[in-house]
């Protein structure tokens, strides 16, 4: 008789400890990628859908920033969108000598954004990648 009731009791706290991991996993949304450049404070955010108005996984966000003495010096930056097309960069200089130049690619579409930091710190942008 004490042995049903020792099962029983392992079977509901396995039940509840389960019930209550699966809750957790289930409300948390993907991590949106987050490259960093430690140039500044600003950054861009990017949606990336396709033609038809879905998220495009993996889409890469390539930018190079030049800057220094004669802008000798450069950081290549490349951050791939999660599964709701969200990606990042961040650290981007507050003040660049010109505008940065984003190209967003997905397969064989690409297209450029260009932004300049020092008019919009905090950019965000819907692209949309649709084969013409």
């Amino acid at each position: 008789m004490q042995f049903r009731h020792v099962r029983s009791i392992r079977f509901l706290g396995s039940a509840l400890f389960l019930f209550l991991c699966g809750g957790l996993l289930v409300a948390q949304a993907p991590q949106i990628p987050v490259v960093e450049g430690n140039l500044g404070t600003c950054r861009a955010d990017f949606v990336v859908k396709d033609g038809a108005d879905k998220a495009i996984y993996n889409a890469k966000i390539h930018v190079t920033i030049k800057y220094g003495f004669l802008s000798k010096r450069k950081t290549e930056l490349e951050v791939g969108t999660n599964s709701d097309g969200k990606a990042s960069v961040a650290g981007l200089p507050n003040m660049p000598k010109k505008p940065l130049e984003f190209t967003v690619k997905s397969g064989t579409v690409t297209k450029n954004i260009t932004d300049d930091p020092s008019d919009n710190c905090n950019a965000k942008f819907d692209v949309t990648l649709s084969v013409h």
